[in-house]
């Protein structure tokens, strides 16, 4: 009877303090890529110092239809602002996140077109979620500043400038370190008028736990365009635990932890068909998740962490 009494707490109670710290630790096929003839190269590491101006990191899982699209429009950007300033210099990396489709075929095609210098593909021998196949691509990046870019291309790839004034925006970078987010939340009346009442509420609900739980003073949080000075993007990656929807708001939370300046900007953003979230199951994860962020750092079941070994 004690036994049965005990079961509900510890089913609430067990998680937090037996959360597994997702490793950063690359199998060995992970830390190679293929140029365009089809030679194995080393990725670098985030450590390193930049050599680069810009690192665009898309996280694709199952994008042989909707990757082309995005490509070309951001090749396509990219291409003519080096044309325009050959000082600029950039790479994408495409990150597969164990898909069982032809993404990575897909994506080598642009690494055969620009070259493994510019396009370089990341292929994870198992799926770790969006927030995981970020994260590895963040870590192998050579960018001085490094964009976080869906691969549906929701949101037009030239509001690059817009985040980029944010970024320039922020007059007090402490150790250079700063971040600038895509928002949708501008457009929020006008998907509110074309959800239903119970999506609706799902979202509203959502808004309310990511304030209660874990980031105040910005509006959206899951807007998949994000623009992080380098050494932001260390600072934060490197203390990253949530892998999957909800990693956003860890991020953002752990960039306040530090006091991370973080400045929001409107994006233009279309919904495109194919999304991977399942409105009810999804949110009802990532409201799991948003729980479990602040009670995991409340208990020091999971700690802000210094930069750390990630290769």
């Amino acid at each position: 009877m004690i036994l049965t009494a005990l079961i509900p707490q510890i089913t609430v109670v067990f998680p937090i303090f037996t959360s597994a710290d997702p490793s950063a630790t690359r199998h060995e096929k992970e830390k190679h890529f293929l140029t365009a003839d089809g030679k194995e190269e080393s990725f670098p590491s985030l450590m390193d110092p930049p050599s680069l101006e810009l690192s665009v990191v898309v996280p694709s899982y199952n994008e042989e239809l909707r990757l082309p699209v995005m490509m070309d429009e951001a090749m396509e950007y990219l291409e003519k602002r080096q044309k325009e300033n050959p000082s600029f210099t950039y790479e994408v990396i495409v990150v597969d996140d164990g898909s069982k489709d032809k993404t990575t075929e897909v994506a080598m095609k642009y690494t055969k077109k620009y070259g493994a210098q510019k396009v370089r593909v990341l292929t994870l021998v198992k799926n770790r979620g969006k927030g995981g196949a970020v994260r590895m691509g963040t870590l192998s990046c050579r960018g001085r500043l490094i964009l976080m870019a869906d691969a549906d291309g929701a949101t037009k790839f030239a509001d690059i400038e817009k985040v980029e004034e944010g970024l320039e925006s922020i007059d007090e970078k402490p150790d250079n370190m700063a971040i600038s987010c895509g928002s949708r939340a501008h457009l929020e009346k006008e998907s509110v008028a074309q959800r239903s009442l119970f999506r609706t509420f799902l979202m509203y609900g959502f808004h309310f736990l990511v304030w209660f739980f874990c980031v105040r003073g910005i509006k959206d949080t899951q807007c998949g365009f994000k623009l992080f000075t380098r050494e932001a993007a260390l600072k934060t990656f490197s203390s990253l635990h949530v892998e999957r929807w909800a990693f956003d708001v860890e991020l953002l939370f752990i960039a306040q932890c530090f006091e991370i300046p973080v400045v929001e900007v409107a994006v233009n953003w279309t919904e495109i068909e194919g999304s991977k979230l399942v409105p009810f199951w999804s949110w009802l994860q990532m409201g799991r998740d948003l729980v479990l962020i602040r009670l995991r750092y409340l208990t020091g079941a999971w700690r802000l962490e210094s930069e750390r070994k990630t290769q």
